[in-house]
């Protein structure tokens, strides 16, 4: 007789490991669209500017990094060598004095998953929009 918890576990285990699957599945896809951004944007000129990140207590501080900011609100950017980076950190005063060393995340599909109704899309529409912001 199987143990209930130890096939709860191990169950949970399986969900798990198919769920970080799929997120590399669609890390690969959509490197690939920023990948095909950032040549396409290298292309048209289109200029970079330093990258500037929100603290979780509303303040901005400067980065080490330089890109193109995906959401009106600035709070996705794709890096020159094209990283993806969430720009909201944790952080205090010290961090708006110094600054802040940014940290590429996994790039999603979907931007915004999860927020609220208006603030999510297709990552290939946002990147789209983006460089039609010439």
């Amino acid at each position: 007789m199987t143990d209930p918890r130890s096939a709860r576990a191990e169950g949970a285990a399986r969900r798990a490991d198919l769920a970080q699957g799929q997120q590399r599945t669609e890390a690969v896809k959509a490197q690939r669209l920023i990948d095909a951004f950032v040549a396409e944007a290298r292309r048209r000129g289109l200029p970079t500017e330093r990258l500037r990140a929100r603290l979780m207590s509303g303040a901005e501080a400067r980065t080490d990094r330089t890109g193109w900011y995906l959401r009106r609100d600035r709070s996705v950017a794709i890096g020159e060598n094209g990283e993806y980076f969430v720009l909201l950190v944790p952080g205090g005063l010290a961090e708006r004095v110094r600054g802040v060393k940014l940290t590429a995340t996994p790039p999603p599909l979907v931007v915004g998953r999860g927020g609220p109704d208006g603030e999510a899309g297709d990552l290939a529409e946002f990147l789209r929009r983006r460089l039609d912001q010439e």
